[in-house]
């Protein structure tokens, strides 16, 4: 399982499609949106947090593709679906290694392009803990997803469309918990109720990703 985690890693550094490209996505999105709302510093503070985190889940759309697209076409998928060990921990160490390439990086620069939106002193500390709780659930439901289409051509499309509406409870309740502790507020019940989230797909998720994994391979 530590081979599988440390060749995914490697593969996802040198394709190039993990860590850099969805960093450089959330930043384009960051630079990008005082252009089109203006600068005022007021209205961007009170969006800051709504607009990082869409920023994050959507670099991580970027990458879910390769979760097991590419292992699929070269018959690694084959080789793991028939190795001794379970289906559903290489699906939850993939979705390890798609967190620790894109969703880790993001959640530690995010507070840095908070600055870019002015955002508000209090917040960044919950906006990083809010993205530390939620990005592991966005990866989780993305291997899903991309268990779903590892067999289709140019399946990117419909991931999109399968993944988006299940990442929408993660993205309220993390906004909100940023946002709240942007304005002083508590942020414990939007926490804990994204904390409930991101572990009951951490405990689900992986048995349905690999069941859909076994109905594709044959």
């Amino acid at each position: 399982m530590i081979r599988l985690l440390v060749r995914d890693l490697r593969l996802a550094m040198r394709a190039g499609g993990g860590f850099g490209l969805g960093l450089a996505f959330f930043l384009i999105v960051t630079v990008l949106v005082p252009f089109g709302v203006g600068p005022q510093p007021e209205l961007l503070a009170r969006i800051a947090p709504g607009i990082l985190w869409l920023g994050a889940l959507l670099a991580c759309l970027l990458s879910l593709d390769r979760i097991f697209q590419l292992d699929f076409e070269d018959g690694s998928l084959d080789l793991l679906a028939t190795a001794p060990i379970p289906m559903e921990g290489v699906v939850a160490v993939k979705a390890l290694a798609h967190w620790l390439t894109t969703g880790l990086p993001l959640t530690l620069a995010a507070p840095v392009l908070g600055v870019l939106l002015s955002l508000p002193g209090p917040g960044y500390g919950w906006l990083v803990l809010s993205l530390a709780l939620g990005t592991p659930a966005l990866s989780m439901i993305g291997a899903f997803g991309a268990a779903l289409t590892v067999g289709l051509k140019r399946g990117g499309l419909l991931l999109s469309l399968l993944v988006l509406p299940l990442y929408v409870p993660t993205l309220i309740f993390g906004t909100e918990a940023a946002r709240r502790g942007a304005e002083g507020l508590s942020a414990g019940t939007p926490l804990m109720l994204m904390a409930g989230i991101t572990l009951g797909a951490i405990a689900l998720l992986p048995f349905a990703a690999a069941a859909a994994i076994r109905v594709n391979l044959r």
